[in-house]
């Protein structure tokens, strides 16, 4: 991948996205890109991880509980797990984790919550965790 082309913006939040989600992932969604769907990569790492991941007024590990709560009352797995390694990634416990997903669980429906659960356990298998 030659950065050199890319806007600062891209840059800032390629960085802001590899220390979240992992640098493996993350090149390798941006590696695997076609012209297609490169605008989304772009639009992701500009908007999505620049202007808001970097924004000051909320932590890192703030906006990965955020990011839970949302994405798994939406029942998006697969983007559940991404955010689960990065909440990892960010700080969190699985105790925590836990917490989140049973609030969940009161707010967004058992079945949000236990979907979330097994999402989470898959990723802390494959992290060895």
């Amino acid at each position: 991948m030659n950065e050199e082309k890319f806007s600062e913006k891209f840059k800032k939040g390629l960085q802001t996205r590899r220390e979240v989600l992992g640098e493996a992932y993350v090149d390798s969604a941006v590696n695997k890109a076609t012209e297609f769907n490169w605008p989304m990569q772009e639009f992701v790492t500009e908007y999505c991880w620049d202007e808001i991941w970097n924004r000051p007024g909320l932590s890192r590990k703030d906006r990965s509980m955020l990011n839970l709560g949302m994405i798994s009352a939406l029942g998006r797995s697969q983007e559940l797990k991404l955010h689960v390694r990065g909440a990892i990634n960010n700080g969190w416990t699985k105790e925590e984790l836990r917490e989140v997903f049973l609030q969940i669980a009161v707010y967004c429906g058992v079945p949000a919550a236990i979907d979330s659960f097994r999402t989470a356990q898959e990723v802390f298998n494959e992290m060895g965790i």
